[in-house]
């Protein structure tokens, strides 16, 4: 963990470390790391929050122009076969359902069945590992950007 994340409440400071462990572990494809890190990542409490804006951020950096239906499909497919190379059960509808919470278009009331936080984080972090990929910069950023970005909606809410 760097100290971007120092002036974090603990809370904070479990997330951004379990996420910088969990993206680091499907970098590397360390499939032990990796389950130890989304165990954490899916444990801790509004880590989905802050995954989908680490989401939303590298999806608006990497389509500045917006996503259409054929960037969404790229993307779903980039990152479903990368993962199932070492993750074989990645789900391509919880990746689905995780792009679509970042764009803010996902009604969770609509569906069946949403995703268990514990099904969230071991996809968010292969989501947010191939859109890292793709714009060849550090987590560090985006999960800075996303607390920021948190806070602020907090204090005017």
């Amino acid at each position: 963990m760097t100290t971007t994340w120092r002036h974090l409440p603990a809370p904070a400071r479990e997330i951004a470390g379990a996420a910088t462990d969990a993206v680091a572990a499907a970098r590397e494809r360390d499939g032990e790391a990796y389950e130890i890190a989304v165990a954490r990542l899916g444990a801790a409490e509004r880590s989905g929050l802050v995954l989908g804006a680490v989401v939303r951020l590298l999806i608006e950096e990497s389509h500045p122009d917006g996503l259409a239906g054929d960037d969404v499909r790229q993307v779903l497919e980039r990152c479903v076969r990368g993962a199932a190379e070492w993750r074989p059960e990645v789900d391509p509808h919880v990746l689905l359902v995780l792009l679509a919470s970042a764009l803010g278009v996902y009604d969770p009331d609509a569906d069946d069945a949403p995703p268990a936080p514990p099904a969230v984080a071991r996809h968010a972090a292969l989501l947010v590992a191939d859109l890292l990929a793709v714009t060849g910069h550090p987590l560090d950023g985006y999960l800075a950007a996303a607390f920021t970005e948190i806070h602020r909606t907090e204090l005017h809410d």
